[in-house]
């Protein structure tokens, strides 16, 4: 057993796993054979997988920037994934070399890869841990070592949260994280919908995974963001939150909405 609580044994690379199968997706290299096969189920039932995870992930990039332009200088980044170039800390320390960042997810094998890349920048930390555990990434004394819980903090919750199951509790565990955070902080959340069309095929392949998708409506979505203060443009699909640039085609199929909010004094 390690100090995360997890052992070698818990790493299990005979089913997919919602990082890798994104890895995947995006170009990467760190994934296998089972994650491979599962994402290419997935955009067989899902045609616009493929640019939807590159829109979120243009998404984060741009919240990122703003978050930091709006002074911000600590990230809690729950459900980080494999490493993936620019990261989270890249862009965000462009705009103000002095964030700070703790990296947290809870497939060894991300810690493992991130602790490599990172091993070497003191003004980041990476953590396994579970979002269904909010209480344990909180009292974490690798997010500890560089998050200020008396200082404003950006919390990304980037394409993680609709792995929560019903049972799960979603929004408590979201409140509780939220409720950690002091006035002036952010919640960068985004989450996967099947509002534009049905995804239930889609939904089936992750039943394989070592984690099940868990669709919700703009509606539902939008409750996330309970005691926090939208920005314009609220919640919208990806590629149209404060686009830099022409949205990608077919970008009004992509079944990811985004959002990022302040929360209330």
């Amino acid at each position: 057993m390690t100090r995360d609580g997890f052992r070698a044994a818990d790493i299990d690379t005979s089913k997919p796993h919602p990082a890798r199968i994104y890895d995947y997706l995006l170009g990467g290299k760190d994934n296998y054979e089972v994650d491979r096969d599962a994402a290419d189920q997935l955009a067989d039932v899902a045609p616009e997988v493929r640019i939807g995870v590159r829109a979120n992930r243009a998404f984060m990039q741009r919240a990122v920037k703003y978050v930091v332009g709006e002074g911000v200088r600590q990230i809690l980044d729950v459900g980080t994934g494999l490493p993936t170039s620019p990261n989270v800390h890249e862009i965000a320390q462009e705009v103000a070399p002095d964030v700070r960042i703790a990296y947290v997810d809870n497939d060894p094998i991300v810690n493992t890869h991130a602790n490599a890349l990172l091993s070497l920048n003191g003004s980041t930390s990476v953590v396994l841990a579970d979002l269904r555990d909010p209480r344990a990434i909180l009292e974490h004394p690798g997010v500890r070592q560089v998050i200020d819980f008396d200082r404003p903090v950006a919390l990304l919750l980037v394409a993680v949260v609709h792995f929560l199951t019903e049972a799960d509790e979603p929004e408590r565990i979201v409140a509780t994280l939220r409720d950690a955070l002091p006035a002036g902080s952010f919640l960068v959340l985004s989450h996967a919908t099947d509002d534009f069309a049905d995804r239930s095929e889609a939904q089936a392949v992750y039943t394989k995974a070592t984690a099940t998708l868990n669709l919700r409506s703009r509606d539902r979505i939008e409750r996330f963001f309970e005691g926090f203060d939208l920005v314009e443009p609220g919640l919208a699909q990806v590629p149209y939150w404060r686009p830099e640039g022409t949205p990608p085609e077919e970008s009004e199929s992509i079944g990811f909405y985004g959002g990022v909010a302040r929360k209330r004094a």
